[in-house]
């Protein structure tokens, strides 16, 4: 799961996705990412963690990092929150750059629409949790499309 800077959007998806995985009874590894180095070590936005926790999903063990191009061996899908952030996955990839892997997380839920996770960085709390349901959503298409007989 990858946005910005691994502070927002890529930790609520990468929570959600792990809780709803472990739920389903699936050895997954779910991981995040930001494509800039701005959060470095940090936890994730307070705002983040309180909505994920109000929806009974803990993120505050997380530690914001930034995206490598190793990355892109070491997982079998790579979900963007934006297009901006698809296109700095493809160049910090460079030469190990695979589009097969690669997806905007919301073409989960509306197929080949290039939809973006908007950034809540900015907004108040009601865009986090905007931003929470949408990627619940498209969490729940990702366990129905590719965990075979999962508890989904």
């Amino acid at each position: 799961m990858i946005c910005l800077g691994n502070i927002c959007r890529s930790p609520l998806a990468e929570g959600i996705l792990q809780y709803k995985a472990d739920k389903a009874g699936l050895n997954w590894k779910v991981d995040s990412a930001g494509t800039g180095n701005w959060h470095i070590g940090e936890p994730p936005h307070h705002l983040s963690q309180k909505v994920a926790r109000l929806n009974g999903v803990d993120i505050s063990k997380q530690c914001c990092r930034q995206f490598r191009k190793e990355d892109m061996l070491q997982y079998d899908k790579i979900y963007v929150m934006d297009s901006s952030n698809y296109n700095d996955v493809k160049h910090i990839s460079r030469e190990l750059w695979d589009e097969s892997k690669v997806d905007l997380l919301l073409n989960e839920l509306y197929p080949g629409q290039n939809r973006n996770v908007p950034d809540p960085w900015y907004g108040t709390e009601d865009g986090f949790h905007t931003v929470y349901d949408m990627i619940a959503k498209a969490c729940d298409n990702i366990l129905r499309k590719y965990a075979v007989n999962a508890k989904v």
